[in-house]
């Protein structure tokens, strides 16, 4: 008889456990099974030049970043005006996803606000992405020399975590 009420004290238990573990995870540390693997491979038309495209390959032999983004993404503009500083410091390229987004819409966007990029991909249909493993925009990661995804920051990135752990990331794999 006593079993029988402290088994749902005991769910509640290990349930209300759950819920307190989940409180304290933080959302832009989901974790990727594709850090420490080759990015995967794409050729998408560049978002303000049609008529020629970019790479993964494009890129080998540099550190760079991909910032995943879409001009209906609210929080990209939360994070845009980092970009916007990153691209003015110099110290890393960074290069854009443009993400199921209408071309011109994209376009009006990086116009308004200004175009931290040193080339966007307009990655129309999201196939990319997939590849990519994005869970939503704003989506960045560091890729090395070789072409190996280093780190993924889920959702915008804060002045914080780019002086934290995105710049220091760079500096140390532009080293090797």
């Amino acid at each position: 008889m006593r079993l029988k009420f402290l088994l749902p004290l005991f769910i509640f238990v290990v349930m209300a456990g759950f819920l307190w573990k989940g409180l304290s995870l933080n959302p832009s540390d989901v974790p990727s099974p594709l850090v420490g693997k080759p990015a995967p491979q794409f050729e998408l038309s560049q978002l303000h030049q049609p008529e020629q495209t970019i790479s993964r390959d494009s890129n080998l032999g540099k550190v760079w970043l991909l910032n995943v983004w879409a001009s209906w993404c609210v929080s990209c503009r939360q994070e845009h005006p980092v970009f916007m500083q990153l691209s003015r410091m110099g110290e890393v390229p960074v290069y854009g996803l443009n993400y199921k987004d209408e071309r011109e819409d994209a376009v009006k966007w990086l116009k308004d606000f200004g175009n931290p990029y040193t080339i966007s991909a307009h990655d129309y249909n999201g196939r990319v992405g997939v590849d990519y493993g994005v869970y939503g925009v704003p989506e960045t990661y560091v890729i090395d020399k070789q072409g190996v995804i280093r780190y993924k920051h889920t959702g915008p990135v804060s002045a914080q975590a780019l002086r934290e752990t995105i710049l220091p990331l760079v500096r140390e794999l532009k080293k090797g």
